[in-house]
């Protein structure tokens, strides 16, 4: 009886001594483990932060992939019925259809200066269609160019980025192309306007 006594308390602070190990062990693990994680987590936040700077999240916080897409989407600046859209598309395509996209931004902008100004129609519809004693503003539309043409896709997305803001105009009211021009017409713009700049085939003026 005794000995069986001694042989249980034996057992007993064994069991003790070796549950006293096992607490130590994973407490010293998780000491160990505490750097390393904390530096892959850093690391995984660093690279969401820089992903997101740029407007586009590529890594979830674990390190894994995820699928690409745009955070921030551009608002449009003007807001055009159908019939304007159209029109817009169809004169910049007909003056233009021929030049870089900066060309197209230039046609497109010039328009909307002229719905902006004051001194033309309200609309982009009215300001392509208008006259002058009887005489369209915008040859295209005087030769029938206007009504033939198709739109691109390159004059889409020209027209779209100055619809969102994009203005590289410095204020145009005017543009010709010289080459194709009733000289004229062009010794009008010359003596009433200010030449802004030129690009590609057009001049850009404003009011003297």
């Amino acid at each position: 009886m005794y000995k069986k006594f001694i042989m249980q308390l034996f057992l007993c602070n064994l069991m003790i001594m070796a549950g006293s190990f096992c607490v130590k062990s994973l407490r010293l693990n998780q000491v160990a483990s505490a750097p390393a994680f904390k530096i892959t987590m850093e690391e995984s936040l660093a690279d969401f932060q820089v992903d997101r700077f740029f407007g586009r999240v590529r890594r979830a916080s674990s390190g894994q992939r995820i699928v690409d897409y745009t955070v921030i989407e551009k608002e449009y600046k003007y807001s055009l019925s159908e019939n304007d859209y159209q029109a817009l598309l169809k004169i910049v395509q007909a003056e233009a259809g021929n030049e870089d996209e900066e060309g197209k931004m230039l046609v497109a902008g010039v328009v909307l200066n002229r719905v902006n100004s004051g001194k033309f129609p309200d609309t982009v519809l009215e300001v392509v269609m208008q006259q002058e004693k009887g005489t369209y503003q915008f040859s295209p539309v005087a030769n029938g160019t206007y009504q033939r043409v198709k739109v691109t896709q390159d004059t889409v997305d020209a027209v779209d980025r100055v619809l969102k803001g994009e203005d590289l105009t410095k204020g145009a009211l005017y543009f010709a192309a010289r080459k194709a021009a009733d000289p004229d017409k062009m010794k009008w713009f010359d003596c009433s306007l200010v030449k802004l700049f030129e690009h590609g085939g057009h001049e850009f003026f404003t009011n003297g």
